[in-house]
């Protein structure tokens, strides 16, 4: 099945042909079938859709078949369920962050686009709507006869209404300001008592422009990131609560996030987030009922238009700055900025890359993004690492999925008297090569408890003194 699917997929542009005709004649019949009834006709096709789609496709029968956007590759088959491009996770060899035995499908779906149009189809920037569960096994082929049968009412995210005049944090008035911005991230404590949480945070009060908490990161539990974010927002420090899918459908995000707007924070980052496999409830069922463009286009419409995903409106619209993340050093390379397109489209006004370690690899995507000019409709905050010791970049590139080191780094770090300081060195120093890059607009530290080591980073490079990092 699995050479089927693949040739399949290579062989695209025919299978949009077969539809494109398949399409005319449901045109020629549909005034003699739509007597038969949908149900009775659905009946009839369901189990040849089923059969045919499994083979050829390895469809999973959503009941809202976007293969003739996705070079016909079926996205569902993603670990993630990611409707809209590729997660951060991918591995260098292009395999599934969640299933190292599997392929990518986005890199199976780019193949195929491709294949169908050089350059790519139209419709292969067309957003999908997230999984309305109520067509589930349901037929798409009755669609074309009866339009409003396979019909869902969730839309495909459209672009997001333009920015509010006013910025509705210190952060937003920071990525307005054109100045090189500067944003750690912090793991939320594994206790009820902030005050660990606020000592580490203190350190870079006025060295930074905005302080991310995570969410579950490598699906670990620890304080939610909105507690945490609202502890820090209380205590007169700006902070940017990550909001990921992995953990929770459509309404409870909704509803987190209203509850954090309610308790006076501003930013959001959504991201898809990791798979539960490698973190400390392996176990977990993950829901991944969104992926991160849907959220985005979720968030916007209540900040934008004042109305939930299912159209019922707020009472007021929600105060929200918007953001979210990228990769731009795992494949499928081409197709990274096609994603970070869809993000901008749906509403992120800022964007924070996963580690950069490979600064030509990173200059090649944003050429890219300089000449789309999406570096002026979002500002573009590159991931930044202190390394400590080459046997940790080592472990880093082999264990965590997302994660690009070149030998040439790690040689760097090994052949150093002291690994820990040469890191420190190779960390301004990148910091500073990163400010030379045409539409680079900060720098995203990370450091998994090591705020000490990323607070003398930031003083070294001669950032600090900030004054922004309050709200």
């Amino acid at each position: 099945m699995l050479r089927l699917r693949r040739w399949s997929t290579r062989h695209a542009k025919a299978w949009a042909r077969v539809y494109r005709w398949v399409t005319r004649v449901a045109a020629v019949l549909a005034p003699a079938l739509k007597g038969v009834g949908e149900r009775r006709l659905e009946t009839s096709l369901l189990p040849l859709e089923r059969l045919s789609k499994r083979l050829f496709f390895d469809c999973r029968m959503c009941g809202q078949c976007v293969l003739s956007s996705t070079g016909m590759t079926c996205p569902t088959n993603c670990g993630k369920r990611m409707r809209n491009g590729p997660c951060g996770g991918v591995r260098a060899d292009g395999s599934c962050e969640v299933d190292p035995q599997m392929r990518c499908v986005w890199l199976e779906a780019t193949i195929g686009d491709a294949a169908m149009a050089p350059g790519h189809t139209p419709q292969w920037a067309r957003p999908s709507p997230p999984i309305d569960a109520r067509l589930q096994d349901r037929s798409t082929w009755v669609g074309l006869i009866h339009p409003a049968a396979s019909a869902s009412t969730m839309a495909a995210p459209a672009a997001a209404a333009p920015a509010p005049a006013t910025p509705v944090s210190a952060f937003e008035r920071a990525c307005q300001s054109g100045r090189f911005l500067v944003t750690v991230e912090i793991a939320p404590p594994d206790s009820h008592d902030p005050s660990a949480l606020l000592a580490r945070a203190e350190r870079f009060r006025g060295l930074v422009d905005a302080i991310n908490i995570t969410d579950g990161a490598g699906a670990n539990c620890h304080m939610s990131s909105t507690a945490a974010a609202a502890v820090l927002t209380a205590h007169g420090l700006q902070a940017v609560c990550q909001v990921g899918c992995r953990d929770r459908n459509r309404i409870a995000l909704q509803g987190d996030v209203l509850g954090a707007a309610a308790l006076g924070v501003r930013n959001v980052l959504c991201l898809t987030g990791d798979d539960v496999s490698q973190g400390d409830h392996p176990g977990a069922r993950p829901v991944f009922d969104l992926d991160a463009v849907n959220l985005l286009a979720t968030l916007a419409r209540m900040a934008e238009r004042g109305q939930y995903a299912s159209g019922r409106r707020l009472e007021a619209p929600v105060p929200l700055f918007l953001g979210a993340t990228c990769n731009p050093l795992m494949p499928p390379h081409a197709e990274r900025v096609a994603n970070l397109q869809r993000k901008i489209d749906a509403g992120a006004r800022f964007i924070q890359t996963q580690f950069c370690f490979d600064l030509p690899l990173l200059e090649r995507f944003m050429n890219e993004v300089v000449r789309r000019g999406l570096h002026r409709q979002a500002r573009i905050i590159v991931g930044l690492g202190v390394l400590s010791t080459a046997r940790g970049l080592r472990w880093m590139a082999e264990h965590v999925p997302g994660v690009h080191v070149p030998d040439a780094v790690t040689a760097r770090i090994a052949a150093a008297a002291d690994q820990r300081a040469e890191g420190m060195r190779w960390c301004v120093q990148t910091l500073h090569a990163l400010r030379t890059i045409e539409g680079v607009a900060g720098v995203h530290l990370m450091g998994h408890r090591n705020e000490a080591t990323l607070a003398q980073v930031i003083s070294d490079a001669g950032l600090g003194e900030r004054g922004a990092a309050s709200a």
